[in-house]
């Protein structure tokens, strides 16, 4: 298995309430609630160092099934098995397989924005503010593709009901957090949210967790993306 800190491999530990931290590799200070058990603190901008590749990346995708693409995204060495990198990559996954299946956005700034306004969703929220950075991951996607702001109407809804129908999901799963299932549950429910609203279908597949060895905190059989439950 796989530890949780960036610098000694050690795992982490969340605080209840945030202290001022000084990042281990930019050594910028700020206040967190998350540090590892020896006392380091990576931030989110470097816990994401290098995410930039991610727009070219899906530039170069021709696949309509996002969870293909995700696969393809998480993969790259920027990633981590935990990470606020997670809360641009489900979006970005879904708007690279939107605009491949007929979706009418232009792409390259569709990601561009979807990668500034991803990194803003700090990470660890999942626990402290009773949302999922992967759920509000995909309701920025349909912001993005409905071109929704704080007076819009319809498009305004939709992005708001996008996330709830993520977080109901990702809700319903449970504790502890696991980033790559909780993307997993906020693509799926996109994934159908939009061919039920918009009428663009996305290709998608049942997918089987391949990640659960670097995770240890994983569900195990529990997951609805174990290779090994019964039901499958």
């Amino acid at each position: 298995m796989k530890e949780e800190c960036l610098i000694c491999k050690a795992p982490l530990e969340y605080l209840e309430h945030g202290e001022m931290m000084e990042c281990v590799i930019c050594h910028k200070k700020e206040e967190s609630r998350a540090r590892c058990v020896n006392a380091h603190y990576v931030c989110n901008e470097c816990h994401t160092k290098g995410i930039d590749v991610m727009v070219g990346t899906c530039l170069s995708e021709t696949s309509k099934d996002p969870f293909v693409i995700f696969e393809r995204l998480v993969s790259l060495p920027f990633c981590h098995m935990h990470g606020p990198e997670h809360h641009s990559l489900a979006g970005a996954s879904l708007l690279t397989a939107y605009k491949n299946a007929g979706g009418d956005i232009d792409l390259e700034a569709a990601l561009a924005e979807m990668q500034k306004r991803g990194s803003e969703v700090p990470g660890g929220i999942c626990g402290f503010w009773g949302t999922c950075g992967a759920a509000v991951s995909s309701g920025i996607f349909l912001s993005i593709i409905t071109k929704a702001t704080p007076l819009s109407k319809e498009e305004w809804g939709l992005s708001n009901r996008m996330t709830s129908r993520s977080l109901a999901a990702i809700g319903e799963v449970g504790g502890p957090r696991c980033c790559k299932r909780n993307a997993y549950l906020a693509i799926t429910e996109a994934v159908r949210f939009v061919e039920e609203n918009l009428g663009i279908h996305m290709e998608s597949h049942k997918v089987l967790c391949s990640h659960s060895s670097e995770n240890n905190q994983c569900l195990g059989k529990k997951c609805p993306f174990n290779k090994n439950r019964s039901d499958l």
